[in-house]
């Protein structure tokens, strides 16, 4: 298991010898109520945790992922609920474009990061506690972490660690990682996790140094921010006045990104009462919920829950925005903006 780093990706948690179970699960439930009846995206299906929930309380799911490796997952909710049951292979980022024909949508869900499905296959280098190739690749195609870790230079790879990270010791460990791959390429998770752990140490009791960088190296990887930031105004391009939407999301810089797109008035500048009240824009999402995080019973049982965040809204009248990332504090690399 991922150690905190404060608030990592880890959406999604195995029992042993149990299904995937999605967390905060009866808070989403409760977000989409009533669920049975309606049409549901599912924007991340990953395991199917969240879709089987959804089907078995009597909606209609419509499940996207870009991972092939869901396929078996897929298949065991198309054999148990034919009727009621669709997937479409694609991004969520898209998803208003996939499920055109499927219209009309009543809500949408979207878990944000990385699966324990996939922190949990060596094979695909997500995690620094399993030896595996240094891939990290969600869609299994393009650019990979080996690929940026071999051919960056010290000050853009210490600028994306410190983006996508909040590493502050970016600059240290981007120095270590040139020097190390000097002598020959990087490419294993736990080649680059030991770079990492020598270049800032490590303190008993506290996260594993390589935490941050891995996480905005699988962060670059995979467009994350782009894909959330498109997912969200897809899905408000997609629901209609009264469509629900519900997105959890596992670290700080992801969970301002959604607090802000609901409510855009959380990333203006602070209004002094001294001057002329600026009208505000008109409200796509209302009422928000507060943000919602996992209490005692499910941290017993899930301790990868513990950085999960549940923010919802529902959709009003107002025509949907362009896609605009101003005030939403999506994180730059320096340098590229």
């Amino acid at each position: 298991m991922l150690a905190d780093m404060g608030k990592p990706s880890l959406p999604e948690t195995e029992e042993p010898g149990g299904p995937h179970v999605p967390v905060l699960l009866a808070e989403v439930l409760a977000a989409l109520e009533p669920v049975a009846g309606r049409r549901i995206v599912d924007g991340t299906f990953g395991a199917g945790g969240y879709s089987r929930a959804m089907l078995e309380a009597g909606a209609e799911v419509i499940g996207i992922d870009r991972d092939p490796s869901v396929a078996p997952h897929v298949d065991a909710l198309k054999a148990d609920f034919p009727d009621r049951f669709t997937f479409v292979a694609g991004t969520f980022s898209e998803l208003d474009t996939l499920v055109a024909d499927l219209d009309p949508v009543d809500a949408v869900v979207l878990d944000i990061g990385v699966s324990s499905m996939q922190l949990d296959q060596a094979e695909r280098g997500f995690s620094f506690m399993r030896d595996g190739p240094l891939d990290m690749r969600m869609s299994k195609s393009g650019t990979s972490a080996a690929d940026l870790v071999n051919e960056l230079e010290a000050e853009p790879l210490a600028n994306l660690l410190y983006a996508y990270g909040e590493e502050r010791k970016s600059r240290r460990i981007a120095q270590f990682i040139v020097a190390a791959r000097e002598q020959a390429p990087i490419t294993t998770t736990l080649e680059l996790a030991r770079i990492i752990e020598k270049a800032i140490g490590r303190k008993p009791g506290d996260a594993h140094p390589a935490t941050r960088s891995f996480q905005a190296l699988r962060i670059a990887v995979n467009g994350e921010f782009d894909q959330l930031v498109d997912g969200l105004f897809a899905a408000e391009r997609l629901l209609t006045e009264g469509g629900r939407l519900a997105v959890v999301s596992f670290h700080s810089l992801e969970d301002r990104i959604v607090k802000r797109f609901f409510d855009p008035d959380k990333g203006g500048p602070t209004a002094s009462r001294h001057l002329p009240q600026v009208e505000t824009a008109p409200r796509r999402w209302q009422p928000v919920s507060k943000a919602v995080k996992s209490g005692k019973t499910e941290l017993a049982r899930n301790p990868r829950a513990r950085s999960a965040v549940l923010r919802s809204g529902v959709r009003t009248s107002e025509a949907a925005r362009a896609v605009d990332l101003s005030g939403l504090g999506v994180p730059q690399i320096r340098g590229t903006a």
